[in-house]
């Protein structure tokens, strides 16, 4: 059976990959030689013509393809009171290559007393007819990949006024979001995926942090978030192992986190399940009965080449095994351009993807 709210049987994480007019547009205003406003004239019209193509493919959700930012998380952190960016040695490194060397910054207590976001969630609702998506990056985002060794000891001698701070910020996040209309958000997080790494917990005991402590700390923190959200919300969150130009971070699979992870509460959970580096579909047996869904990510982000429908099938039947195939949704294993720099793959490449994830949604569920 189809679903008439989100997440749905045939969703996708977020982001798009930059169009040519966008990429061009940005280039330019970095060298002074266009204004904000002509930007946002090019990264308006360039929303609407992918909100058109997502609305082509038989989606019932649109996103703004995350085309008004350079990172899926650091603009949004950065909008929070209290942060900055700030320009770091060296960038995020994934399998082969780095990302650009910047992070946000603790610079005063966190805060939300407003954010850009809002009005981009409004232009984005104001031009689909389907169900408007926001994307936003999980509170986790802001201690996790610097730990304890980069918050101020002075702003925030202990931790879990940080974490306090981050959990009523958020939930101030969520209310702007709904009163704006906003009915589907959702919380993208890397840190699970990360605490099922060994080699992530050992980076983590080395900035100060106790990874064994860290689950049921974050759980409370999100949980705080959530707790006010109004019940025609809905919250999901997408669990990533790192996305930058095809590459990843980490490796594991969710076993470690799953029992902790899945009790919080989400209405879904977008799951990489695009390779052996996600895990078997074991720790679905956490998921509890109901209406929470799990968002299948068995199709790839990272490569151009079409996945074997049947190939799909048999995995959806596989996860069945331990989840119920009424709480069961498909989707790509991440979003095509967590980046500005984007996924190494075409625009045509990627819609090609969704069709055929919206295709099989249809022969999977009716």
């Amino acid at each position: 059976m189809q679903r008439t709210k989100p997440p749905f049987r045939a969703d996708h994480v977020g982001s798009f990959l930059r169009t040519a007019p966008i990429k061009s547009a940005r280039a330019k205003r970095e060298k002074g030689e266009i204004t904000a406003g002509q930007l946002k004239a090019v990264e308006d019209a360039e929303i609407r013509k992918i909100i058109a193509e997502q609305e082509k493919c038989g989606l019932r959700l649109a996103t703004d393809g995350e085309f008004r930012r350079s990172w899926w998380h650091f603009d949004f952190l950065c909008g929070l009171d209290g942060v900055e960016m700030k320009q770091i040695e060296h960038g995020i490194q994934f399998a082969g290559v780095q990302t650009k060397a910047e992070r946000p910054d603790i610079i005063g207590r966190i805060g939300f007393s407003g954010h850009p976001m809002i009005e981009h969630f409004r232009f984005l609702a104001a031009n689909t007819r389907a169900t408007a998506k926001m994307t936003v990056p999980s509170p986790t985002l802001m201690h996790f990949r610097f730990g304890r060794a980069s918050i101020s000891r002075t702003l925030y001698p202990d931790l879990d006024e940080f974490f306090d701070d981050l959990g009523k910020t958020y939930a101030q996040a969520v209310k702007a979001f709904y009163d704006a209309g906003c009915r589907y958000l959702q919380f993208d997080d890397t840190i699970w995926a990360f605490l099922c790494s060994e080699k992530e917990r050992a980076q983590s005991r080395q900035r100060g942090d106790n990874p064994d402590e860290l689950p049921a700390k974050y759980a409370r923190m999100i949980n705080q978030a959530l707790a006010a959200k109004p019940a025609e919300m809905t919250i999901t969150t997408h669990v990533c192992r790192g996305n930058f130009r095809s590459t990843w971070i980490s490796e594991g699979g969710y076993e470690p986190v799953a029992e902790t992870l899945f009790a919080i509460n989400y209405d879904g959970f977008f799951l990489e399940y695009d390779t052996e580096r996600a895990g078997g579909f074991e720790p679905l047996r956490f998921v509890p009965k109901g209406d929470k869904q799990i968002v299948l990510g068995l199709v790839s982000s990272k490569i151009g080449a079409l996945e074997d429908k049947d190939a799909i099938k048999r995995r959806i039947d596989e996860a069945a095994k331990y989840a119920a195939p009424e709480q069961l949704c498909l989707s790509p294993q991440c979003g095509f351009a967590s980046t500005e720099e984007g996924n190494l793959l075409s625009e045509d490449e990627q819609w090609a993807k969704l069709r055929m994830i919206v295709e099989l949604a249809d022969e999977v569920w009716g």
